[in-house]
């Protein structure tokens, strides 16, 4: 496992040079996200985001797109770290139990599991403080040609 000054690190070196890269990116920082630690052996990332007032639906539990965006914004930098420059192409979430306010914080447990020519697969796993799991996701990813590549 590296700590999240090695990860800030890997991702820097993968995106060394090029300044059409927003790294963070801003989502991730509004999100207030932080890396918490890389598996690099395993291609595990896992990430935390805590629950804010502004991301709460009407019934005052965190609305899904805030849970899929902190999921994406988990796998993405995974995502840089395990492949070539990819999107996400497909994300599928599953909704177990609500995140309310009482949860401080909410981490996703990104993990990278195959590659299939141009796809990436990954599964993210959402959790609270004590481990229950909250949703949970697949992902694929898809490594464009050189030429459609917008980088």
């Amino acid at each position: 496992m590296i700590d999240k000054d090695e990860i800030d690190a890997a991702l820097g070196k993968v995106l060394a040079g090029d300044d059409r890269l927003l790294m963070p990116p801003p989502v991730f920082a509004a999100m207030r996200g932080e890396f918490i630690s890389f598996d690099r052996a395993n291609k595990i990332l896992m990430a935390r985001f805590p629950v804010l007032t502004e991301q709460l639906n009407p019934y005052g539990s965190m609305q899904g797109g805030m849970i899929a965006a902190a999921i994406d914004n988990t796998l993405g930098p995974l995502s840089m770290l395990v492949a070539p420059p990819n999107f996400t192409r497909r994300l599928e979430l599953k909704y177990r139990r609500p995140v309310t306010p009482g949860l401080d914080f909410i981490t996703v447990i990104g993990k990278f599991i195959e590659q299939k020519k141009r796809q990436l697969f990954f599964r993210a796993s959402v959790v609270d403080q004590e481990g229950n799991e909250l949703a949970n996701a697949k992902a694929v990813h898809w490594i464009p040609d050189e030429d459609q590549n917008p980088l």
